[in-house]
């Protein structure tokens, strides 16, 4: 069942002192807003490792050429700019950084912007790209056999066997900062990653009413032999307005989350 989803200011406003003084829910203006946001805005401890995939019915994140501009509805925007603001930091690969320049900034809503996390192993970022803009608090992350950055904050972590950087050892860097409610918002491959390795707790697919026929894919996991074998998270489907956003649950951590933010909102309605 699609459950009508927008803060109103007062909601968002509670939502922001949560992520940024960890205090209690005092009121639950319009629940099923704070039902979806609240387990990402609250500081447990624990780590919250979010993805967010924007896709169109049939499954697309962009054209053949790699069009993706405008695909998501204005509604689709400014859930991901709500997330950006309650995360700690946002993650993106180095293919999304050089195809789309993002800022990584919360502009559609109020609210703090994240601390923006490149994963760029080979150094590939050129001077001049709008991540290196000084509006926000920016990291790089790249492997340790090349040179240090002097522009901007860099981590340096080993390659694996298959000269890639393990998902497991950025996570641990970031955590490591304090860093600890994150969003990795793509691109897909990078996404896949850190599905792969069990790493999401809450994967965010928000589709588009639009139809592309051809194109890149959202998702792209390793082939498996029978639908016995799919992940099958717990849904939770809310429709944004322009778009219809399905909230799943992958791992327990996320789950325990989940269920505590309900568990505030029943006390206190």
């Amino acid at each position: 069942m699609f459950q009508a989803t927008r803060p109103c200011p007062k909601s968002w406003e509670t939502l922001l002192a949560i992520r940024q003084h960890d205090v209690a829910p005092l009121y639950a203006y319009e629940d099923t807003a704070m039902a979806l946001y609240l387990p990402i805005a609250r500081r447990t401890g624990k780590s919250m490792v979010v993805a967010q995939v924007g896709q169109s019915l049939d499954g697309r994140v962009a054209t053949v050429d790699g069009d993706a501009r405008d695909l998501s509805g204005q509604d689709g925007f400014d859930h991901l700019h709500r997330i950006r603001a309650l995360v700690d930091a946002v993650i993106v690969g180095v293919g999304c950084v050089l195809a789309d320049d993002p800022r990584l900034t919360v502009r559609n809503v109020s609210g703090p912007n994240p601390v923006r996390i490149a994963i760029d192993p080979n150094g590939r970022i050129p001077h001049g790209f709008k991540l290196l803009d000084g509006q926000s608090e920016t990291i790089i992350i790249q492997a340790d056999d090349q040179p240090i950055r002097t522009d901007v904050e860099t981590i340096s972590l080993p390659r694996n066997q298959d000269g890639l950087l393990e998902p497991a050892d950025i996570l641990s860097a970031l955590f490591a900062r304090g860093l600890t409610n994150i969003l990795i918002e793509g691109g897909a491959t990078t996404i896949e990653h850190f599905l792969c390795h069990d790493l999401v707790d809450r994967l965010h697919i928000c589709i588009a009413p639009i139809i592309v026929g051809s194109g890149l894919p959202g998702l792209s996991l390793p082939p498996i032999k029978a639908l016995s074998q799919a992940l099958r998270p717990k849904v939770t489907a809310y429709n944004l307005g322009s778009d219809v956003l399905f909230d799943c649950v992958l791992r327990a951590n996320a789950a325990e989350q989940c269920n505590q933010a309900h568990e505030a909102l029943a006390a206190i309605t």
